[in-house]
């Protein structure tokens, strides 16, 4: 596993304790843990194939639509 034995690990995850805390620590791995199955969901749920990449590449690409006047409004600031 990437070359990193039991004393390794165990260094990184005391680095970790001392920066994060000991009461952040089950919110990081949580956190850590839900971006772990978001991203093995991505991967599993749609492989990327050439025929897929063809046909978004082929595909037009949508106007933007005009902004709103409230979006107009934040975009120039000197107006106001």
């Amino acid at each position: 596993m990437f070359g990193l034995g039991f004393p390794e690990l165990l260094i990184i995850l005391v680095i970790i304790l001392v920066i994060f805390g000991a009461g952040k620590l089950p919110q990081v791995g949580e956190a850590l843990g839900k971006g772990l199955n978001k991203f093995k969901g991505a991967m599993d749920d749609k492989p990327a194939t050439s025929e897929t990449i063809a046909e978004s590449s082929s595909k037009a690409p949508a106007e933007p639509s005009a902004p709103s006047s409230a979006e107009a409004k934040k975009e120039d600031p000197k107006e106001t």
